[in-house]
């Protein structure tokens, strides 16, 4: 598996931009984004299959930049959090804080202890 940064620069920044992202998440098993349009991702692929993904995204004066790299990295005023691409129905821990909508059908259970009836005002 190799590490690649991705950057880009939108002439239009409104353009896409969240769809470039969802794209960007999942080009690979995982991924972080240090800075506002700068990504690293995790993954298997080659750089021309992930150009070619988010080729199609792009405007003709808009700017793209996938570079593999090495482990090393320096960075000043960002910190670099790696987060795994979701997949559905595999990542959700019973247990977990992650809620995916919609809910999965929940199955009745009986209460641990029966509830107790209010107490009255006297």
């Amino acid at each position: 598996m190799r590490t690649y940064l991705i950057s880009y620069d939108l002439a239009h920044p409104t353009r896409n931009q969240h769809v470039l992202a969802q794209i960007i998440m999942g080009l690979g098993e995982k991924w972080a984004r240090p800075l506002s349009n700068t990504w690293y991702v995790m993954s298997e692929r080659e750089e021309v299959e992930l150009e070619t993904e988010l080729r199609e995204l792009l405007a003709e004066d808009d700017g793209l930049l996938i570079q593999a790299t090495k482990r090393e990295a320096t960075m000043t005023n960002t910190s670099l959090r790696w987060f795994r691409q979701r997949r559905p129905g595999l990542d959700l821990a019973p247990d977990g804080n992650v809620i995916a909508f919609p809910l999965p059908a929940m199955q009745a259970t009986e209460p641990m202890e029966p509830e107790l009836p209010f107490a009255r005002a006297g």
